[in-house]
């Protein structure tokens, strides 16, 4: 990578410590864009059907559709040519209540944010056909990652971060072979698109007044930086089904890391007149609007379902899933301006998910459901951040399946998410501190239709 030197002018400004203050929030910034709800900011809400299991069974049930992108063996037990529709509706309430010192410890003017969570709608499409009796084909449009994050600009944790957004969406084709009675296979491949806007703010007063430029103290010249990055990259995913017995279905599945390298994601800053003056003659082409490139790695997973036929009315099912935050080790930036690469460590940990769920069928038309599940997010106390205030969560789902006609199928699925409240206690590079709670919830309500023709 390409680091830029120029000289500088003979001033006060040459103690600047440019890594300190404002390339850690830049670097915090884009690199929060791979680290951005499953937990932290994995979504598994693709399936209305699925949401009302608390996806137990997820990849072991033939009914859904989404099988297609999530194990693609188990097309084998979808019958004759579909098309699927599914959006899922999240409310996520992110409150914080805190407090905020400047580099001298200080309180810190500025609101408590707002309600920095968002809801956000989420839509899947599938079609289903089957080649011959062993050959099955499947394509889909998904969103496997989704997060934001948008506290009120000037609020007191400002400079820890204000908007956080990330996007993901799959399109993929997948195909299956059934061996014989007892295993099938499959795999699919899909582009993946992501999307990331992020906005920070900087403290250049006290990055000048840590240089004894005259005029500035702490917080009194905030500036702000956004990022706005976009790439597109291709990952797969390997299914198995199993029959060992009547009644019984087993689903494994693993999808595969995406390396993503974004290559011009664009970089602006808004600098107060009077430090950008200061800034611009002592660091020139340093603080100013440029690109920057990384390599961020969405992780890999993989997931365990098994389903059991009790009688003609009931099924049993449940799901253990496995995903591998820890591929997201660390990140570097490097930027088309004079600012100097960085590289970021993280903290986060591998996460589990269990469910159990189970399924009642009253009579041809209707289909009730509900499970439960344990979520656990990749952030732990140490790493916590404004960005992502996530904590482990619990599930409770309920849901049910209307069959209006042979080839129609309406579903509805509802989460609600027991969050426990969490706190932070976090220094900036500026030196600035912030203390306080979270208080988080969210519930999830999905609708699907199903048309077989």
């Amino acid at each position: 990578m390409n680091t830029r030197h120029h000289p500088e002018a003979d001033t006060p400004m040459n103690s600047i410590k440019v890594r300190h203050q404002t390339l850690l929030a830049i670097a915090a910034s884009l690199a929060c864009v791979g680290t951005a709800n499953a937990a932290a900011f994995q979504l598994k809400e693709q399936s209305a059907t699925g949401q009302g299991r608390a996806f137990a069974g997820s990849i072991s049930e033939g009914a859904d559709a989404t099988v297609i992108a999530n194990n693609p063996a188990a097309m084998t037990l979808l019958n004759g040519r579909l098309i699927q529709a599914d959006i899922a509706v999240i409310d996520y309430s992110v409150k914080f209540d805190g407090t905020g010192t400047d580099a001298l410890g200080r309180p810190l003017s500025g609101g408590q944010g707002g309600n920095a969570g968002d809801t956000a709608a989420v839509p899947s499409l599938y079609f289903h056909t089957p080649v011959t009796d062993r050959i099955h084909l499947g394509f889909s449009i998904t969103a496997p990652f989704g997060f934001k994050t948008d506290y009120d600009d000037g609020w007191v944790g400002r400079y820890q971060g204000v908007r956080t957004e990330l996007k993901a969406i799959d399109a993929g084709v997948a195909g299956s072979y059934t061996v014989n009675e007892v295993l099938s296979l499959g795999a699919s491949v899909f582009a993946e698109r992501m999307e990331v806007k992020l906005r920070d703010a900087i403290d250049f007063g006290a990055l000048l007044a840590g240089s004894s430029v005259p005029g500035f103290s702490p917080a009194s010249a905030d500036g702000y930086i956004d990022i706005d990055g976009h790439d597109t990259a291709v990952g797969y995913t390997l299914g198995a089904l199993l029959r060992p017995a009547e009644g019984t279905t087993i689903g494994l599945a693993y999808r595969s890391e995406v390396k993503h390298k974004p290559k011009s994601a664009q970089v602006d800053f808004s600098i107060p007149t009077a430090a950008n003056a200061v800034l611009s003659a002592a660091r020139p082409n340093t603080f100013v609007s440029t690109t920057a490139s990384t390599e961020l790695t969405m992780p890999s997973s993989w997931t365990l379902s098994v389903s059991q036929r009790l009688d003609d009315q009931w099924t049993v099912m449940a799901d253990y899933s496995r995903t591998s935050w820890e591929k997201f080790g660390s990140v570097v930036l490097d930027f088309a301006s004079n600012l100097p690469d960085e590289t970021l460590h993280f903290g986060y940990r591998n996460t589990s998910f269990y469910s159990i769920g189970t399924e009642y069928r009253a009579n041809d038309s209707w289909t009730f459901r509900g499970g439960v599940a344990y979520d656990q997010t990749p952030v732990t106390d140490a790493v916590r951040d404004v960005r992502v205030p996530d904590v482990s969560r619990r599930w409770l789902s309920l849901g049910a399946t209307w069959q209006v006609s042979k080839p129609l199928t309406y579903s509805v699925g509802y989460t609600h998410l027991f969050i426990k409240d969490t706190s932070v206690n976090l220094t900036s590079s500026s030196a600035s501190r912030l203390q306080g709670s979270y208080k988080l919830s969210s519930d999830i309500v999905a609708v699907s239709a199903q048309f077989r023709f």
